[in-house]
Protein backbone atom coordinates (compact mmCIF):
# COMPACT_ATOMS: atom_id res chain seq x y z
CA UNK A 1 0.00 0.00 0.00
CA UNK A 2 1.31 3.31 -0.92
CA UNK A 3 1.96 5.83 1.79
CA UNK A 4 -0.26 8.28 0.83
CA UNK A 5 -3.29 5.52 0.66
CA UNK A 6 -2.05 4.90 3.89
CA UNK A 7 -2.67 8.10 5.15
CA UNK A 8 -6.07 8.82 3.55
CA UNK A 9 -6.93 5.74 5.04
CA UNK A 10 -6.26 7.18 8.86
CA UNK A 11 -7.23 9.94 8.39
CA UNK A 12 -10.63 8.75 7.70
CA UNK A 13 -10.76 6.57 10.44
CA UNK A 14 -9.44 9.00 12.94
CA UNK A 15 -12.38 11.47 11.26
CA UNK A 16 -15.00 8.88 12.16
CA UNK A 17 -13.87 8.05 15.30
CA UNK A 18 -14.36 11.59 16.19
CA UNK A 19 -17.63 11.84 14.88
CA UNK A 20 -18.62 9.02 16.73
CA UNK A 21 -17.09 10.87 19.90
CA UNK A 22 -19.06 13.87 19.19
CA UNK A 23 -22.36 12.32 18.73
CA UNK A 24 -22.02 10.44 22.02
CA UNK A 25 -21.40 12.82 24.21
CA UNK A 26 -23.89 14.95 22.52
CA UNK A 27 -26.34 12.87 23.42
CA UNK A 28 -24.47 11.99 26.82
CA UNK A 29 -24.41 16.02 27.13
CA UNK A 30 -28.47 15.83 25.94
CA UNK A 31 -29.25 13.09 28.72
CA UNK A 32 -27.28 15.11 31.73
CA UNK A 33 -29.26 18.47 30.81
CA UNK A 34 -32.62 16.84 30.56
CA UNK A 35 -31.59 15.88 34.64
CA UNK A 36 -30.37 18.78 35.76
CA UNK A 37 -32.69 20.53 38.43
CA UNK A 38 -33.51 23.86 38.85
CA UNK A 39 -32.19 25.58 42.44
CA UNK A 40 -34.34 28.87 42.09
CA UNK A 41 -35.42 31.58 39.95
CA UNK A 42 -34.22 35.02 40.15
CA UNK A 43 -35.69 37.83 38.94
CA UNK A 44 -33.90 41.50 37.85
CA UNK A 45 -36.11 44.35 37.31
CA UNK A 46 -33.34 47.39 35.62
CA UNK A 47 -34.73 50.34 37.17
CA UNK A 48 -32.22 53.03 35.54
CA UNK A 49 -34.90 55.69 37.09
CA UNK A 50 -35.33 54.44 40.49
CA UNK A 51 -38.91 54.56 40.01
CA UNK A 52 -40.01 50.98 41.54
CA UNK A 53 -42.95 51.09 39.39
CA UNK A 54 -42.48 47.39 38.50
CA UNK A 55 -40.80 45.13 41.27
CA UNK A 56 -39.75 41.69 41.42
CA UNK A 57 -42.18 40.78 43.65
CA UNK A 58 -44.93 42.16 41.50
CA UNK A 59 -43.01 40.43 38.71
CA UNK A 60 -43.35 37.19 40.68
CA UNK A 61 -46.56 37.13 41.30
CA UNK A 62 -47.69 37.92 37.58
CA UNK A 63 -45.92 34.50 36.97
CA UNK A 64 -46.59 32.50 39.55
CA UNK A 65 -48.42 29.91 38.09
CA UNK A 66 -45.69 29.64 35.57
CA UNK A 67 -42.65 28.91 38.63
CA UNK A 68 -44.29 27.66 41.19
CA UNK A 69 -42.66 25.11 42.57
CA UNK A 70 -39.75 25.92 39.96
CA UNK A 71 -37.33 25.03 42.36
CA UNK A 72 -35.98 21.17 42.39
CA UNK A 73 -38.01 20.38 39.38
CA UNK A 74 -36.63 19.25 36.27
CA UNK A 75 -35.02 22.34 34.02
CA UNK A 76 -36.98 20.82 31.14
CA UNK A 77 -40.07 21.20 32.62
CA UNK A 78 -40.02 24.86 33.08
CA UNK A 79 -41.70 26.98 29.99
CA UNK A 80 -39.62 29.92 29.86
CA UNK A 81 -40.70 30.90 26.42
CA UNK A 82 -44.27 30.98 28.38
CA UNK A 83 -42.75 33.26 30.78
CA UNK A 84 -41.07 34.96 28.45
CA UNK A 85 -45.21 35.84 26.54
CA UNK A 86 -46.72 36.45 29.77
CA UNK A 87 -44.61 39.54 30.97
CA UNK A 88 -44.58 40.86 27.31
CA UNK A 89 -48.46 41.29 27.33
CA UNK A 90 -48.20 43.13 30.67
CA UNK A 91 -48.09 46.77 29.48
CA UNK A 92 -46.19 47.90 32.19
CA UNK A 93 -42.92 45.91 30.81
CA UNK A 94 -40.89 47.12 28.12
CA UNK A 95 -39.02 43.95 27.49
CA UNK A 96 -38.54 40.56 29.31
CA UNK A 97 -35.77 37.72 28.73
CA UNK A 98 -35.73 34.81 30.38
CA UNK A 99 -33.05 32.08 30.16
CA UNK A 100 -31.25 29.18 32.24
CA UNK A 101 -27.77 29.75 33.63
CA UNK A 102 -25.33 27.51 33.86
CA UNK A 103 -25.90 27.82 37.86
CA UNK A 104 -29.14 26.01 36.98
CA UNK A 105 -31.21 29.44 38.04
CA UNK A 106 -33.84 30.80 35.85
CA UNK A 107 -32.68 34.10 35.21
CA UNK A 108 -35.86 36.61 34.29
CA UNK A 109 -34.51 40.04 33.37
CA UNK A 110 -36.99 42.86 33.14
CA UNK A 111 -37.06 46.08 31.94
CA UNK A 112 -39.93 48.01 32.74
CA UNK A 113 -41.93 50.88 31.18
CA UNK A 114 -40.96 54.54 33.15
CA UNK A 115 -44.21 56.36 33.30
CA UNK A 116 -43.49 60.60 33.33
CA UNK A 117 -47.44 61.14 34.65
CA UNK A 118 -50.46 59.96 35.27
CA UNK A 119 -53.36 61.02 33.43
CA UNK A 120 -56.73 61.82 35.25
CA UNK A 121 -59.31 62.10 32.27
CA UNK A 122 -62.30 63.99 32.65
CA UNK A 123 -64.17 61.00 31.11
CA UNK A 124 -63.72 59.18 34.02
CA UNK A 125 -60.63 57.22 33.05
CA UNK A 126 -57.10 57.09 34.30
CA UNK A 127 -53.73 55.88 32.95
CA UNK A 128 -50.07 56.65 33.06
CA UNK A 129 -48.20 57.81 30.26
CA UNK A 130 -44.08 56.80 29.06
CA UNK A 131 -42.29 59.16 27.16
CA UNK A 132 -43.35 57.59 24.04
CA UNK A 133 -47.17 58.52 24.87
CA UNK A 134 -47.63 54.75 25.23
CA UNK A 135 -50.86 54.19 27.78
CA UNK A 136 -49.91 52.47 31.21
CA UNK A 137 -52.97 51.03 33.14
CA UNK A 138 -52.91 52.36 36.55
CA UNK A 139 -54.14 49.91 39.65
CA UNK A 140 -53.47 50.12 43.18
CA UNK A 141 -50.92 47.37 42.89
CA UNK A 142 -48.60 49.33 40.57
CA UNK A 143 -47.84 53.14 42.07
CA UNK A 144 -45.42 55.85 41.65
CA UNK A 145 -45.14 59.51 42.52
CA UNK A 146 -45.18 61.60 39.01
CA UNK A 147 -46.84 64.51 38.01
CA UNK A 148 -50.47 64.54 37.78
CA UNK A 149 -51.71 65.86 34.17
CA UNK A 150 -55.97 66.71 34.39
CA UNK A 151 -57.91 67.34 31.72
CA UNK A 152 -60.70 66.67 29.33
CA UNK A 153 -58.66 64.86 26.66
CA UNK A 154 -60.12 64.14 23.55
CA UNK A 155 -57.55 62.68 21.01
CA UNK A 156 -58.73 64.73 17.77
CA UNK A 157 -58.67 67.85 19.40
CA UNK A 158 -55.74 68.09 22.21
CA UNK A 159 -54.76 64.35 23.54
CA UNK A 160 -52.29 63.98 26.88
CA UNK A 161 -49.49 62.95 24.47
CA UNK A 162 -49.16 66.75 23.11
CA UNK A 163 -48.16 67.53 26.84
CA UNK A 164 -44.93 64.83 26.79
CA UNK A 165 -42.20 67.82 25.54
CA UNK A 166 -43.59 70.10 28.73
CA UNK A 167 -43.22 66.77 30.58
CA UNK A 168 -40.12 65.89 29.61
CA UNK A 169 -38.48 68.97 30.03
CA UNK A 170 -40.07 69.64 33.71
CA UNK A 171 -38.58 65.98 34.63
CA UNK A 172 -35.05 66.90 32.98
CA UNK A 173 -34.94 70.31 35.42
CA UNK A 174 -33.62 70.13 38.94
CA UNK A 175 -35.75 73.22 39.76
CA UNK A 176 -39.34 72.25 38.55
CA UNK A 177 -39.36 69.10 38.67
CA UNK A 178 -39.21 69.93 42.47
CA UNK A 179 -41.54 72.78 42.03
CA UNK A 180 -44.43 71.15 39.74
CA UNK A 181 -46.99 68.75 41.22
CA UNK A 182 -49.42 69.08 38.54
CA UNK A 183 -50.63 70.32 35.25
CA UNK A 184 -54.46 71.39 34.47
CA UNK A 185 -55.50 71.73 30.96
CA UNK A 186 -58.26 74.40 30.69
CA UNK A 187 -57.92 74.29 26.70
CA UNK A 188 -55.10 73.52 24.36
CA UNK A 189 -53.50 77.48 24.86
CA UNK A 190 -54.46 77.42 28.24
CA UNK A 191 -52.04 74.67 30.32
CA UNK A 192 -52.12 75.42 34.09
CA UNK A 193 -48.94 74.58 36.30
CA UNK A 194 -49.95 73.63 40.03
CA UNK A 195 -46.64 74.53 41.45
CA UNK A 196 -46.33 72.85 45.73
CA UNK A 197 -47.46 76.33 46.76
CA UNK A 198 -50.78 75.87 48.52
CA UNK A 199 -53.04 78.59 46.51
CA UNK A 200 -51.15 79.57 43.63
CA UNK A 201 -51.18 78.48 39.74
CA UNK A 202 -49.02 79.41 37.09
CA UNK A 203 -51.37 80.18 33.33
CA UNK A 204 -47.99 78.52 31.24
CA UNK A 205 -50.72 79.20 27.82
CA UNK A 206 -50.04 76.77 24.94
CA UNK A 207 -47.58 74.02 25.59
CA UNK A 208 -44.63 75.82 23.67
CA UNK A 209 -41.37 78.19 23.81
CA UNK A 210 -40.42 76.65 27.44
CA UNK A 211 -36.86 78.08 27.91
CA UNK A 212 -38.63 81.57 27.74
CA UNK A 213 -41.56 80.80 29.74
CA UNK A 214 -39.36 79.09 32.67
CA UNK A 215 -36.66 81.75 32.59
CA UNK A 216 -39.25 84.06 33.42
CA UNK A 217 -40.76 82.16 35.78
CA UNK A 218 -37.39 81.70 37.76
CA UNK A 219 -37.40 85.16 38.29
CA UNK A 220 -40.58 85.55 39.53
CA UNK A 221 -39.96 82.76 42.12
CA UNK A 222 -36.00 83.74 42.90
CA UNK A 223 -36.14 87.63 42.22
CA UNK A 224 -39.90 88.90 43.39
CA UNK A 225 -41.74 86.44 44.98
CA UNK A 226 -39.41 85.95 48.05
CA UNK A 227 -39.44 89.60 48.37
CA UNK A 228 -43.47 90.41 47.92
CA UNK A 229 -44.34 87.32 49.51
CA UNK A 230 -45.21 84.16 48.48
CA UNK A 231 -48.92 84.20 48.39
CA UNK A 232 -49.05 87.61 46.98
CA UNK A 233 -50.16 86.72 43.77
CA UNK A 234 -52.94 83.64 43.39
CA UNK A 235 -51.63 83.29 39.65
CA UNK A 236 -49.51 84.14 37.65
CA UNK A 237 -49.16 83.72 33.70
CA UNK A 238 -46.42 83.69 31.19
CA UNK A 239 -48.84 83.00 28.27
CA UNK A 240 -48.16 86.28 26.63
CA UNK A 241 -44.07 86.21 24.86
CA UNK A 242 -42.02 88.53 27.12
CA UNK A 243 -44.25 88.95 29.95
CA UNK A 244 -45.07 87.69 33.81
CA UNK A 245 -48.70 88.71 35.05
CA UNK A 246 -49.70 88.24 38.40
Amino acid sequence: MKRSTLYTSLFAIGTAILVVYMVVMLCFTANMGSERRCEGVEITVNDTARLRFVTPREVARDIFPLIKGAKGSLLSRIDIDSIERTLSRIDKIERAIVTIGTDNVVHIVVDPMEPLARVFDSHGTSYYINKDGKRISANARYFVDVPVVQGDFVDSVFSARELLPLLDYIQNDSLWSRMVTMIKVDSPKDVILVPNIRGQVVNFGAPDNFDSKFARLKVMYTEVLPERGWNFYDTLSVKWRGQVVG
